[in-house]
């Protein structure tokens, strides 16, 4: 019976802990939200872009002066700054995030249809730069001062100072111009209805930003576990396996693994806003019609409705990053318990 009741209130604990976390979790996003909107928004308000010339158009000069009022009474521009920020975020909270300008269609569709596009992008290149960084930062390490080392180290120092746009035009000049094995740019062939383009399509034409993002990301990733694996193998407990006989993949399974896979997923997971940061350049270079192209749209041509909204979603996604970065380690790692951390 006693050992019944130390199960059950250990189970309610946990579960309080995790219900903890999860509040903390998301105060932190809802209190994140609001700084970022009203930064957004104060930047927006003084930012040099007329908001009625954006909304109209090369057609200015053809507007009236009663079309112009009815358009700021419509934008409830003449309203003080507080008012319309207030506007803004119950309208916000209640589902209506606006009109884009641009597309003339909700913000939240154009969100929605943008992101998904910019998710596979993104999550393919963080996969891959994941897996391939943590896979040359341990054979750098377990290859300490040989060529394969020195070859990883030269790879990251040079990549991890390179821009991203840099390299995705590299990228298109070799594999797209001198080559021709890929299209320039796009989501989908030129000229092709939506009903007509295959997955086979689709895979051709985001491989080379893939590629792009993919590259970039490696260098950091490398470089961490490279570091990390080398501490562990000056460790005491390294030496005395080895002197045990332990050797090779062996002695970095029972010994090593856990050890640079635990910094390794945390920087992993911190790197969303980097990503997210690389993405919108990609997606410049390649015309790829993703969440970053149409932030930079949206800020060429005032498209304020839209630009607040991409600002929101992206402070979710790196947010998001990091509570997955938490929460990984809390089941990587047996030491750290739910509510142990802050």
């Amino acid at each position: 019976m006693e050992t019944i009741k130390r199960d059950y209130s250990g189970a309610t604990g946990r579960g309080k802990a995790v219900l903890s976390f999860l509040g903390r979790k998301g105060l932190r996003l809802l209190l994140l939200l609001l700084a970022v909107s009203a930064v957004s928004f104060i930047l927006v308000h003084y930012s040099p872009i007329d908001p009625i010339q954006a909304y109209v158009g090369a057609d200015m000069m053809k507007v009236s002066p009663e079309q112009r009022q009815a358009i700021v009474e419509y934008w409830g521009l003449n309203d003080p700054a507080p008012t319309r920020y207030w506007n803004w975020i119950t309208a916000l909270a209640s589902g209506d995030w606006g009109t884009s300008m641009i597309y003339r269609r909700p913000v939240l569709e154009v969100i929605g249809e943008r992101f998904a596009a910019s998710l596979a992008l993104m999550g393919a290149a963080w996969a891959l730069s994941g897996v391939i960084g943590f896979v040359c930062g341990i054979v750098a390490a377990m290859k300490r001062n040989s060529w394969v080392d020195r070859l990883v180290r030269w790879y990251c120092y040079i990549l991890s100072s390179t821009p991203t746009f840099w390299v995705g035009l590299l990228l298109m000049l070799v594999f797209a111009v001198w080559l021709g094995w890929l299209p320039v740019g796009l989501a989908v062939p030129a000229g092709v209805t939506a009903d007509q383009v295959q997955l086979a399509d689709r895979l051709r034409h985001m491989l080379l930003p893939v590629l792009t993002l993919s590259v970039t990301g490696i260098a950091s990733i490398a470089l961490h576990t490279r570091e990390k694996l080398l501490d562990v193998m000056d460790s005491e407990y390294w030496l005395f396996a080895k002197a045990r006989g332990e050797q090779g993949f062996t002695i970095f399974r029972r010994h090593g693994l856990r050890n640079v896979a635990l910094p390794a997923i945390t920087l992993q997971f911190a790197s969303f806003s980097e990503l997210f940061g690389g993405a919108v350049l990609a997606e410049q270079v390649f015309s790829y019609p993703g969440l970053g192209q149409a932030a930079v749209e949206a800020g060429l041509r005032g498209d304020v409705p839209l630009l607040l909204g991409v600002v929101l979603c992206s402070a979710v996604f790196v947010f998001t990053g990091n509570a997955l970065a938490d929460i990984s380690y809390r089941l990587i790692d047996p030491r750290v318990k739910a509510g142990s951390r802050p």
